[in-house]
Protein backbone atom coordinates (compact mmCIF):
# COMPACT_ATOMS: atom_id res chain seq x y z
CA UNK A 1 0.00 0.00 0.00
CA UNK A 2 1.14 3.77 -1.08
CA UNK A 3 -0.56 6.72 -0.07
CA UNK A 4 -0.92 8.98 -2.57
CA UNK A 5 -2.37 12.24 -1.01
CA UNK A 6 -5.43 12.94 2.46
CA UNK A 7 -8.55 14.60 1.59
CA UNK A 8 -8.44 17.56 3.71
CA UNK A 9 -7.01 20.80 1.83
CA UNK A 10 -4.71 23.24 3.90
CA UNK A 11 -6.36 26.31 4.24
CA UNK A 12 -2.77 28.04 3.73
CA UNK A 13 0.32 28.04 1.80
CA UNK A 14 2.36 25.30 4.02
CA UNK A 15 5.47 27.79 3.36
CA UNK A 16 8.09 25.71 6.08
CA UNK A 17 6.85 22.39 4.30
CA UNK A 18 7.98 23.37 1.37
CA UNK A 19 11.14 24.83 2.03
CA UNK A 20 12.24 21.84 4.44
CA UNK A 21 11.76 19.67 1.35
CA UNK A 22 13.84 22.09 -0.81
CA UNK A 23 16.56 22.06 2.35
CA UNK A 24 16.73 18.56 1.70
CA UNK A 25 16.72 17.97 -1.58
CA UNK A 26 19.25 20.70 -1.91
CA UNK A 27 21.46 18.95 0.36
CA UNK A 28 20.95 15.34 -1.37
CA UNK A 29 22.06 16.68 -4.63
CA UNK A 30 24.95 18.01 -2.81
CA UNK A 31 25.69 14.26 -1.80
CA UNK A 32 25.10 13.14 -5.37
CA UNK A 33 28.57 15.26 -6.25
CA UNK A 34 30.35 13.26 -3.88
CA UNK A 35 32.41 10.13 -4.14
CA UNK A 36 32.53 6.91 -1.89
CA UNK A 37 34.87 8.16 0.56
CA UNK A 38 33.38 12.03 0.75
CA UNK A 39 30.33 10.82 0.84
CA UNK A 40 30.99 8.84 4.01
CA UNK A 41 33.14 11.56 5.94
CA UNK A 42 29.98 13.71 4.97
CA UNK A 43 27.49 10.88 6.76
CA UNK A 44 30.00 10.72 9.60
CA UNK A 45 30.86 14.47 10.07
CA UNK A 46 26.72 15.70 9.34
CA UNK A 47 25.17 12.47 10.60
CA UNK A 48 24.65 11.63 14.74
CA UNK A 49 27.17 8.75 15.72
CA UNK A 50 26.51 8.10 18.99
CA UNK A 51 29.55 6.55 19.88
CA UNK A 52 31.17 10.05 19.00
CA UNK A 53 29.28 11.34 22.43
CA UNK A 54 29.43 8.30 24.07
CA UNK A 55 32.58 6.62 24.08
CA UNK A 56 33.93 8.29 26.92
CA UNK A 57 31.35 6.92 29.36
CA UNK A 58 32.30 2.96 28.53
CA UNK A 59 35.48 1.36 29.48
CA UNK A 60 34.22 -1.61 27.20
CA UNK A 61 37.85 -2.19 25.36
CA UNK A 62 35.75 -2.95 21.64
CA UNK A 63 34.19 0.63 21.81
CA UNK A 64 37.23 2.30 22.32
CA UNK A 65 38.90 0.55 19.60
CA UNK A 66 36.25 1.31 17.19
CA UNK A 67 36.32 5.21 18.50
CA UNK A 68 39.78 5.31 17.39
CA UNK A 69 39.04 4.09 13.93
CA UNK A 70 36.48 6.49 13.12
CA UNK A 71 37.70 9.66 15.10
CA UNK A 72 39.76 10.66 12.48
CA UNK A 73 36.93 11.07 9.94
CA UNK A 74 34.91 13.32 12.54
CA UNK A 75 36.07 16.71 12.74
CA UNK A 76 32.55 18.54 12.74
CA UNK A 77 31.62 20.79 15.42
CA UNK A 78 29.62 18.53 17.54
CA UNK A 79 26.68 20.48 17.41
CA UNK A 80 25.65 21.08 14.30
CA UNK A 81 25.13 17.39 13.53
CA UNK A 82 22.21 17.41 15.90
CA UNK A 83 20.37 19.73 13.56
CA UNK A 84 21.73 18.77 10.19
CA UNK A 85 21.42 14.63 10.42
CA UNK A 86 17.63 15.47 9.74
CA UNK A 87 18.91 16.80 6.60
CA UNK A 88 20.89 14.04 4.92
CA UNK A 89 19.82 11.06 3.27
CA UNK A 90 21.06 7.86 2.30
CA UNK A 91 19.71 7.41 -0.80
CA UNK A 92 16.92 8.00 -3.57
CA UNK A 93 15.09 5.54 -2.23
CA UNK A 94 15.25 7.23 1.31
CA UNK A 95 14.73 11.04 0.48
CA UNK A 96 11.65 10.20 -2.06
CA UNK A 97 9.67 8.34 0.87
CA UNK A 98 10.59 10.94 3.64
CA UNK A 99 9.52 13.74 1.28
CA UNK A 100 6.41 12.40 0.31
CA UNK A 101 5.18 11.68 3.68
CA UNK A 102 6.24 15.03 4.73
CA UNK A 103 4.51 16.63 2.00
CA UNK A 104 1.12 14.89 2.28
CA UNK A 105 0.79 15.03 6.29
CA UNK A 106 3.08 18.40 6.97
CA UNK A 107 0.51 20.55 4.90
CA UNK A 108 -2.50 19.94 7.25
CA UNK A 109 -0.16 20.03 10.44
CA UNK A 110 1.64 23.05 9.77
CA UNK A 111 -1.72 24.99 9.00
CA UNK A 112 -3.55 24.21 12.43
CA UNK A 113 -0.30 24.93 13.91
CA UNK A 114 1.19 28.00 12.47
CA UNK A 115 4.58 28.52 10.27
CA UNK A 116 6.88 29.38 13.20
CA UNK A 117 5.07 26.55 15.68
CA UNK A 118 5.29 24.28 13.07
CA UNK A 119 9.11 24.95 12.50
CA UNK A 120 10.05 24.32 16.21
CA UNK A 121 7.67 21.07 16.48
CA UNK A 122 9.68 19.45 13.42
CA UNK A 123 12.82 20.54 14.79
CA UNK A 124 11.93 19.58 18.46
CA UNK A 125 10.10 16.14 16.90
CA UNK A 126 13.45 15.16 15.06
CA UNK A 127 15.56 15.91 18.35
CA UNK A 128 13.32 13.96 20.72
CA UNK A 129 12.97 11.01 17.76
CA UNK A 130 17.06 10.89 17.48
CA UNK A 131 16.97 10.62 22.00
CA UNK A 132 14.51 7.57 21.52
CA UNK A 133 17.26 5.90 18.78
CA UNK A 134 19.99 7.00 20.94
CA UNK A 135 18.48 4.82 23.83
CA UNK A 136 18.40 2.00 21.96
CA UNK A 137 21.78 2.41 20.15
CA UNK A 138 23.68 3.80 22.90
CA UNK A 139 27.09 3.21 21.63
CA UNK A 140 26.74 2.84 17.87
CA UNK A 141 28.90 3.96 15.83
CA UNK A 142 27.22 4.03 12.87
CA UNK A 143 25.97 7.81 11.64
CA UNK A 144 21.77 8.40 12.00
CA UNK A 145 20.41 10.41 9.27
CA UNK A 146 17.19 11.59 7.82
CA UNK A 147 13.93 13.43 8.80
CA UNK A 148 11.91 10.63 9.12
CA UNK A 149 12.28 10.95 13.04
CA UNK A 150 10.79 14.42 12.78
CA UNK A 151 8.41 13.72 9.87
CA UNK A 152 7.23 10.53 12.57
CA UNK A 153 6.42 13.52 14.69
CA UNK A 154 4.65 15.71 12.20
CA UNK A 155 2.65 12.21 11.48
CA UNK A 156 1.79 11.64 15.02
CA UNK A 157 0.53 15.08 15.52
CA UNK A 158 -1.25 14.31 12.13
CA UNK A 159 -3.22 11.34 14.26
CA UNK A 160 -4.23 13.33 17.12
CA UNK A 161 -5.38 16.63 14.66
CA UNK A 162 -6.76 14.77 11.56
CA UNK A 163 -8.17 11.25 13.00
CA UNK A 164 -11.00 11.87 11.11
CA UNK A 165 -9.15 12.25 7.42
CA UNK A 166 -9.08 9.29 5.10
CA UNK A 167 -5.37 8.43 3.11
CA UNK A 168 -6.23 8.04 -0.42
CA UNK A 169 -3.69 4.71 -1.06
CA UNK A 170 -2.60 2.91 -3.76
CA UNK A 171 -3.48 -0.59 -3.60
CA UNK A 172 -2.12 -3.43 -5.66
CA UNK A 173 -3.22 -6.97 -5.21
CA UNK A 174 -3.34 -8.11 -8.76
CA UNK A 175 -4.49 -4.78 -10.52
CA UNK A 176 -3.41 -1.57 -9.10
CA UNK A 177 -6.73 0.49 -7.39
CA UNK A 178 -7.71 3.25 -5.05
CA UNK A 179 -8.79 3.14 -1.32
CA UNK A 180 -9.59 5.61 1.21
CA UNK A 181 -8.65 4.31 4.42
CA UNK A 182 -9.47 6.35 7.57
CA UNK A 183 -6.03 8.23 9.05
CA UNK A 184 -6.60 7.19 12.56
CA UNK A 185 -6.39 3.40 11.13
CA UNK A 186 -3.75 3.91 8.69
CA UNK A 187 -1.58 6.06 10.96
CA UNK A 188 -1.94 3.17 13.94
CA UNK A 189 -0.74 0.72 11.44
CA UNK A 190 2.05 2.48 10.78
CA UNK A 191 2.91 2.90 14.24
CA UNK A 192 2.31 -0.54 15.17
CA UNK A 193 4.76 -1.88 11.95
CA UNK A 194 7.68 0.06 13.26
CA UNK A 195 7.81 -1.04 16.97
CA UNK A 196 7.43 -4.56 15.09
CA UNK A 197 10.37 -3.92 12.74
CA UNK A 198 12.01 -2.03 15.65
CA UNK A 199 11.96 -5.14 17.53
CA UNK A 200 12.90 -7.42 14.96
CA UNK A 201 16.32 -4.71 14.31
CA UNK A 202 17.08 -5.41 17.43
CA UNK A 203 17.67 -9.02 15.75
CA UNK A 204 18.49 -8.96 13.25
CA UNK A 205 20.68 -5.73 12.63
CA UNK A 206 18.64 -3.69 10.31
CA UNK A 207 19.97 -0.39 9.71
CA UNK A 208 16.43 1.41 9.57
CA UNK A 209 16.30 3.62 12.74
CA UNK A 210 12.66 2.20 13.57
CA UNK A 211 12.84 3.42 17.31
CA UNK A 212 13.26 7.19 16.09
CA UNK A 213 10.08 6.73 14.32
CA UNK A 214 8.11 5.67 17.32
CA UNK A 215 9.85 7.86 19.35
CA UNK A 216 9.10 11.14 16.97
CA UNK A 217 5.69 9.30 16.44
CA UNK A 218 4.94 9.80 19.85
CA UNK A 219 6.48 12.80 20.46
CA UNK A 220 3.89 14.05 18.19
CA UNK A 221 0.91 12.53 19.20
CA UNK A 222 1.95 14.23 22.69
CA UNK A 223 2.83 17.70 21.94
CA UNK A 224 0.82 17.65 18.66
CA UNK A 225 -2.17 17.07 20.94
CA UNK A 226 -2.01 19.73 23.40
CA UNK A 227 -0.72 22.72 20.39
CA UNK A 228 -4.80 21.55 19.10
CA UNK A 229 -6.43 21.94 22.45
CA UNK A 230 -4.55 25.05 22.51
CA UNK A 231 -5.77 26.81 19.62
CA UNK A 232 -9.41 25.18 18.83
Amino acid sequence: MFPLYDTIPSRKRPYITHIIILANVIVFFYEIILNEPQLQAFFFNYGIVPLRYTWRFTSKLKYQIIWKEIQPFIVSNPIVPFISHMFVHGGWSHILGNMWFLWIFGDNVEDRMGHFNYLLFYLSGGLFALTFHWLFNFYSPYPLIGASGAISAVMGAYFIQFWYSKIVTLVIWFIPFLVEIPAVVYLFFWFMFQILNGTLADITGSGVAYWAHVGGFIYGMIVGGRIRRYYL
